[in-house]
């Protein structure tokens, strides 16, 4: 019989919910934490998943962020990455050294940012970091959620690594045997295709979700679009190259996210867009695509390319171009990067904190 844990979620929107109901599946007991209490003000326990897993599951309610870590065992950050600091200052004070905390997923060296909080107190646990998240999905209805797709394959590291394999455990324990581990948080955020992907969709189609427009992103990753995420790709491909990590490409990303056979970028998502989980595109241009993913996935693979001499020219082009368009310097606004003063440090230094969670 499986052993039944009790896992709080800090976030309450479609990650969250979906990422509720797989640990449902999977025997365990979830918690949702909503920060500002919106999510959760007309939540009841009782949930509804439809799509690629459909399920009818019960969820406890956290009323702050101290009664979600004192009424469980692991807590899972799932919510924007610009959320990440504010929700962490929230919850270190109160874990413990028997607790382990998974970021998913992660963004912008969240987990440095937290071991640091944690060791200011004495804590120290494990803490998780993930590649990307563990389904996609959209919460239509205050207690529904449609789940786009569970993935097949998700990478991992843990800080300190050190506690890579007791994380490891806790990790296919709660969602079964899905991750794949990689040599410390750099190859993890190089693991995030989220970015730069969503930097080629939403400038492709920033109209329509500026015009609130309903429509399919998997068939609107055109032959240029598509031709432009793969050099993207090529980027992020290099900069992994010059640290000597081995990240995934974008073509295996979309084969094992989505289960369609590898082709040209476009291509894939068009046979997305006929099986049904192309998902749909931002209907606002107050999207996380750009509000997110500018300054917190972004702007990090622009830092490491400077640092290795890998100019990731496409990616800080982007970042300007976002800019321009809605008046504001994403460049300036990850608040964990700041937190950080990662311009401060040299390679190598950073490079040891991608394994110990600590920067000297």
């Amino acid at each position: 019989m499986r052993e039944q844990l009790r896992v709080g979620i800090a976030g309450s929107g479609s990650v969250a919910l979906g990422t509720a109901a797989l640990l449902s599946k999977f025997g365990h007991d979830a918690m949702i934490w909503s920060r500002s209490g919106t999510g959760t003000k007309n939540l009841e326990s009782s949930v509804l998943a439809e799509g690629a897993l459909e399920a009818k599951f019960e969820t406890r309610i956290a009323k702050s962020a101290k009664d979600l870590v004192n009424s469980n065992e692991v807590m899972i950050l799932a919510l924007p990455a610009f959320a990440h600091k504010a929700v962490m200052d929230d919850l270190a004070p109160y874990i413990q050294d028997f607790q382990q905390v998974i970021i998913s997923s992660h963004a912008s060296l969240g987990a440095i940012y937290l071991t640091q909080l944690l060791r200011d107190r004495g804590v120290s646990i494990p803490v998780t970091a993930w590649g990307t998240t563990v389904i996609t999905g959209r919460r239509n209805k205050e207690h529904t959620v449609y789940v786009n797709t569970i993935r097949d394959s998700i990478d991992l590291c843990t800080v300190p690594e050190e506690s890579s394999s007791r994380a490891l455990v806790l990790c296919e324990k709660l969602f079964g045997k899905r991750f794949k581990s990689r040599k410390g948080l750099l190859a993890i955020s190089l693991s995030n295709l989220n970015p730069q992907n969503h930097l080629g969709i939403a400038l492709g189609n920033i109209t329509r979700m500026e015009r609130g427009e309903d429509w399919s992103q998997g068939q609107n990753v055109t032959p240029s679009i598509g031709r432009f995420l793969e050099k993207l790709d090529l980027e992020r491909l290099s900069i992994a190259s010059a640290l000597g990590l081995k990240v995934k490409t974008i073509f295996e990303h979309f084969n094992l996210s989505f289960h369609v056979p590898i082709a040209s970028v476009s291509e894939m998502n068009q046979q997305m867009h006929s099986n049904g989980n192309g998902g749909k595109g931002p209907n606002s241009i107050d999207s996380r695509y750009v509000i997110e993913d500018a300054p917190y996935g972004l702007q990090l693979i622009v830092i490491l390319g400077q640092l290795v001499n890998r100019p990731a020219i496409l990616h800080e082009s982007g970042v300007k171009i976002f800019s321009a368009m809605y008046d504001r310097d994403f460049s300036t606004e990850n608040e964990l990067l700041n937190a950080l003063s990662l311009t401060s440090y040299d390679l190598e230094s950073l490079q040891q904190a991608a394994r110990t969670g600590l920067l000297h």
